[in-house]
């Protein structure tokens, strides 16, 4: 499906199943995406995860509702999905900036949030410097982490801290590997890499600090994972990071998906890949690229 088509209706499919829809991935499966792809596009495009704007829009119209009816709260809070009183008071205060009885009353105006509508000034368009390569199935070790898509952003960095604290420093300070983990690190060039894999479900995912495995023991606790065969849409992407690797992800999901004619993506796992040869992250000059697997939608509409 193309991919502003796909986001406008996982919203059409929000609106109409509001007080019922379980999650991310319930919306993902409506519109055959891989939910890490939705969920990632989803909160570029808009300013909000999937589940935020679930919640925020239940909370909106439970304020209507208290505005509007004389539905008791307790009613209103079992409604829109809340167990208690005090769970529903203590959201649709973050939310709203008062009680319910406070909006009930008419004291303070709930805050406003209507169903969003996507129109898109599309710049750039299919024009950006990619390049569409055909991979041979290969295979990548490297360290395992679930994460919850409404707070990956905020803890893989910290993952990858954990990691270079704990296997990398000695072996960047040019120390033979000390263990199975290092030796792992260094033979398989592990930080190459980071994978996203979409195959869990209940709103996580894996990510892997990763690189390509050439063989050799697998210590516990790391993981493989083999790619297929397939056609992949590669952005090289110069400049410090994070921040340079954001702004080309995000023009990836408002400039070069929106209405491409020819590529839909396709799998349920990316890669971004670092150059650990040449320069620092930090540089202005640095390296770095995203590689997402794609599909062509004459192939797909077969």
């Amino acid at each position: 499906m193309e991919w502003l088509t796909a986001i406008r209706k996982a919203i059409e499919y929000m609106e109409d199943e509001i007080m019922t829809i379980t999650g991310p991935e319930e919306v993902a499966e409506f519109v055959h995406i891989s939910a890490m792809y939705l969920q990632r596009g989803f909160h570029i495009m808009t300013g909000f995860t999937i589940a935020e704007y679930i919640r925020n829009r239940r909370l909106y119209l439970a304020a209507m509702e208290l505005i509007n009816t004389e539905s008791r709260i307790i009613d209103t809070a079992l409604k829109y999905g809340y167990e208690t009183p005090e769970s529903f008071t203590k959201a649709f205060s973050r939310f709203h900036g008062a009680t319910p009885s406070q909006v009930r009353s008419g004291k303070v105006q709930p805050h406003s949030f209507l169903a969003l509508k996507i129109d898109i000034t599309i710049q750039g368009g299919n024009q950006m410097d990619y390049k569409i390569t055909k991979m041979f199935p290969f295979k990548v070790i490297g360290f395992q982490k679930e994460f919850s898509f409404e707070n990956a952003y905020a803890e893989i960095p910290k993952f990858w801290d954990e990691i270079c604290n704990k296997y990398a420093k000695n072996v960047y300070a040019g120390n033979a590997p000390a263990n199975a983990y290092e030796k792992a690190l260094v033979e398989n060039c592990i930080g190459e890499y980071g994978i996203c894999i979409d195959d869990i479900g209940n709103g996580r995912f894996r990510y892997l600090i990763a690189g390509k495995y050439c063989g050799g023991e697998v210590p516990d606790g790391m993981a493989l994972y083999e790619f297929p065969m397939s056609e992949w849409a590669v952005f090289d992407c110069i400049g410090a990071l994070p921040e340079a690797l954001q702004s080309l992800n995000t023009k990836i999901f408002r400039e070069w998906l929106p209405g491409n004619p020819e590529y839909e993506l396709a799998g349920d796992a990316n890669v971004e890949w670092y150059d650990c040869v040449n320069g620092e992250m930090t540089d202005q000059d640095y390296h770095s690229a995203i590689w997402i697997p794609i599909k062509r939608i004459s192939d797909s509409q077969k």
